[in-house]
């Protein structure tokens, strides 16, 4: 008996000590419930109506449901309306769903720009079941960002937090109404920070693994100190629901924007000028870079603060006021912030030195897009290239609008000329920095282009300015 005794013994002792990792691990895990039992009165649902065009008669709607094809085969265009109207010019009334917060007592209300776009109307459910009218203060596509107004007073508030101060790794919450069941719960913890989305070039977003869904949008996400610092926003999906990849805009961004708003019901950002492209690695070593960093500039607005500040194409940006520019698509963000008519010191990389130029931001015309990419001879050196090229004729530059350059006629796919990317109808304007203006001239700079390294060209290419990095083989 006494082997038996010494067996279950051991087995109470591991079973004790499992019960115990467990119970230290379980403390370890974050409690959400305060938190919610907090900021959920601050938590709102949004729905917005919107009138659409009407349709055709009697086809478009049955029941509420499209007619099916066996019904247009037999019937065609004889089948009757149904029942409250439905002819043309009858209008539709479209919803959609989306999240939001209190920010105020009277009545101002975060959400994401594009749950209120395009409404006739706007809603707003609070957590005591009560339905407001909500007025749109304004709303800044650029940063997805909007600014509702209820008429009520004594609101439950949120409490604002510091979204400079996210760690990657911290714990984080979100409230909202996915698939409109509101008040729902999720939590995760910080993936990365300072994400730059292709088409959202000024929101540093906050990622995280949170699950977010349809109806998510516009709603707060919170720290364990329950403060709100992010606006829940988009989710990397390609099944439409979530796939463990969200992001959030941050509450410091969402803030400045909303103050904007109400004061002014515009908002201001810097705006430089330029048209930007990323650098590669040849274009960083054609340029006598040692690693592929900042912003090239690929074209200039000749009347914007870049060229009154004495900028030009083919400079790179490395900093701007002592901040890296780690890619390109960082630039807009860090120009968007600087008030305008406010100096900026940059640090660009010109001819192969480091300068410091100071320049004055403009103020972000509505008509411009974010500084961006643009997605605007002699047989011996031709051939050396892999291309044809031909003197300008005055219509072309008439039509481009260019004074000078060569065109390339044809590209051989085997030539260096085609590994870097240039294409029949493309405008050479300049090769290592020097200016082409015939055939001729090109000729001279391909004989002294190196062979150990890629040199910069810049190319006019359908309305826009580029650069690609040409290398020449040895042979």
């Amino acid at each position: 008996m006494k082997p038996l005794t010494r067996q279950v013994s051991l087995w109470a002792l591991l079973v004790a000590m499992l019960l115990s990792w467990q119970s230290a691990f379980a403390r370890e895990l974050p409690d959400f419930t305060v938190l919610v039992e907090q900021a959920a009165p601050g938590v709102v649902n949004i729905s917005t109506t919107r009138m659409m065009p009407g349709r055709s008669q009697g086809f478009e709607d049955f029941g509420g449901q499209d007619i099916p094809d066996i019904f247009r085969h037999f019937f065609g265009d004889r089948f009757p309306a149904p029942p409250g109207g439905g002819g043309p010019g009858r209008g539709q009334e479209r919803q959609s769903l989306g999240s939001g917060f209190i920010i105020s007592q009277d009545g101002y209300i975060l959400t994401n720009a594009h749950v209120v776009d395009g409404a006739d109307e706007i809603l707003v459910r609070l957590n005591d079941r009560r339905e407001l009218e909500a007025e749109l203060i304004g709303a800044d596509t650029q940063t997805d960002v909007a600014l509702l107004k209820v008429d009520a007073s004594d609101l439950p508030t949120l409490r604002m937090g510091d979204s400079d101060r996210l760690r990657v790794g911290e714990w984080v919450a979100a409230i909202g109404s996915p698939f409109g069941f509101d008040h729902s719960v999720t939590a995760g913890i910080i993936s990365a920070i300072n994400r730059t989305l292709p088409r959202d070039a000024y929101v540093p977003f906050i990622q995280t693994d949170v699950a977010i869904n349809p109806g998510n949008s516009g709603g707060p996400l919170f720290n364990l100190d329950g403060e709100v610092v992010g606006i829940n926003a988009q989710i990397f999906t390609r099944s439409g629901g979530f796939m463990g990849v969200s992001f959030a805009i941050p509450i410091n961004v969402a803030m400045d924007v909303a103050n904007q708003l109400r004061e002014d019901g515009r908002v201001r950002r810097g705006w430089l000028g330029v048209m930007i492209q990323p650098v590669s690695r040849d274009l960083a070593e054609s340029f006598g870079m040692d690693s592929a960093s900042g912003a090239l500039i690929a074209d200039l607005d000749p009347e914007g603060p870049a060229a009154r500040a004495g900028l030009r194409a083919g400079d790179i940006v490395l900093e701007v006021d002592g901040e890296e520019v780690e890619r390109s698509r960082n630039l807009p963000r860090l120009i968007g912030r600087v008030t305008p008519g406010n100096d900026a010191a940059l640090t660009i990389m010109r001819d192969g030195e480091r300068q410091d130029i100071a320049v004055t931001i403009g103020d972000w015309p509505d008509s411009e897009r974010p500084e961006q990419a643009r997605p605007g001879g002699d047989s011996d050196a031709q051939a050396r290239l892999g291309i044809a090229v031909a003197e300008l004729e005055d219509g072309e530059r008439q039509r481009l609008g260019i004074d000078s350059g060569v065109v390339v006629r044809d590209v051989d796919p085997r030539g260096a000329a085609a590994d870097a990317g240039i294409r029949p109808g493309d405008v050479i304007v300049s090769l290592d920095h020097h200016a082409v203006e015939e055939p001729t001239q090109l000729r001279e700079l391909v004989e002294r282009l190196p062979t150990d390294r890629a040199v910069p060209v810049r190319l006019y290419r359908e309305g826009r300015s580029l650069f690609v990095a040409l290398r020449l083989g040895n042979g």
